[in-house]
């Protein structure tokens, strides 16, 4: 890893991990939101120089929408922000099945397989609402597709695959809490965003790492 590419890393990892801090600040809505989507922007950034052909930049479109993502849902809502991130996983699956392992055993193609209906019906079932648990549930189609395509990729599932479940739990933890005010808690909110920013990071070092390992 070049020291720029190592140097925007740990600005984006700073930003991410700063962002919490933020929650007790007392800052304008422009500001909060440009704190949030900083830390992936960096990702992306910091793809973008290691990026060496198709797949690289597959990477950088999916850390671009996911900021874009992070923004949207400050913004324009919950429906807005996850289309964003919808997109996002689109290009994920793209760029995994592209990579597929050459050497995937059935154990960890029936646990990638397991992936899409376990997470898409618990999404279904989270919300209290049940007028908007389809719309929740189609999100999560795409959501679970994209981590079971990372899963039977041949990224390390230790960072990639990891990365990817935890992306899936954070936003499991999302339906969860929408509509119970009595969830909105600190505890739950840093899991929401730990489990996001780090899933988000850990996506970008492995796929970066085995790209330019090649």
């Amino acid at each position: 890893m070049s020291p720029a590419a190592r140097l925007l890393l740990i600005a984006a990892i700073t930003a991410g991990v700063s962002y919490i801090g933020s929650w007790f600040l007392d800052l304008p809505p422009t500001a909060s939101v440009v704190w949030k989507g900083a830390g992936v922007v960096l990702l992306a950034i910091f793809a973008a120089t290691r990026a060496r052909g198709t797949d690289g930049w597959l990477l950088v479109f999916v850390m671009a929408f996911g900021a874009l993502g992070d923004v949207l849902l400050e913004t324009h809502g919950l429906v807005v922000g996850a289309l964003a991130f919808l997109i996002g996983h689109l290009a994920a699956i793209a760029l995994y099945l592209r990579n597929r392992d050459p050497q995937l055993s059935i154990r960890h193609l029936g646990l990638g397989l397991t992936i899409i209906p376990v997470v898409t019906v618990t999404a279904f079932l989270l919300p209290p609402d049940r007028a908007g648990a389809g719309l929740i549930a189609l999100y999560a189609l795409g959501l679970a597709a994209m981590a079971s395509a990372a899963w039977i990729s041949r990224f390390p599932r230790l960072l990639v695959g990891a990365g990817a479940l935890m992306f899936v739990g954070s936003d499991l933890l999302i339906f969860l809490r929408t509509g119970r005010p009595a969830l909105d808690v600190f505890p739950l909110a840093l899991a929401v965003w730990g489990l996001y920013f780090a899933g988000q990071t850990l996506i970008a070092v492995g796929v970066t790492r085995t790209l330019t390992s090649r």
